[in-house]
């Protein structure tokens, strides 16, 4: 069964963009490869704002696409976070964090599901 990870938006539409190339979290993993992008039920409005995207044409509660988990950097001071801001979008973040890397995004056509913590087996995504 192939793996899905849940985001808030607008973070999963830009990774299906290919703008997000990494994606932060308070957690490691040493899942590499191809995963779902599901797109939770809540929405950033005010990063949405910032990012001049209307939240209304987001869609949320569904699989928005896949990309590729290449690696993970461990980020230890918010310098180096900072270098890697126009990555991951995000200018601040408790330290210390991981920034999954990721390559590869492409669009599917969307499939409503419910998402889950973590990496979740996507039942219906294949």
């Amino acid at each position: 069964m192939p793996s899905a990870l849940s985001l808030i938006q607008p973070w999963a539409e830009l990774i299906v963009q290919g703008r997000k190339t990494i994606e932060l979290r308070k957690w490691n993993t040493k899942f590499r490869g191809i995963f779902y992008v599901h797109a939770s039920m809540k929405t950033d409005k005010n990063k949405c704002r910032e990012l001049k995207i209307n939240p209304e044409t987001l869609i949320n509660g569904a699989i928005l696409g896949k990309c590729e988990l290449i690696d993970v950097k461990k980020y230890n001071s918010k310098e180096e976070l900072r270098k890697d801001s126009e990555k991951h979008f995000a200018p601040e973040y408790k330290i210390p964090c991981y920034g999954f890397i990721l390559k590869n995004a492409e669009k599917i056509k969307p499939l409503k599901c419910r998402g889950k913590l973590g990496f979740f087996t996507c039942t219906g995504c294949q």
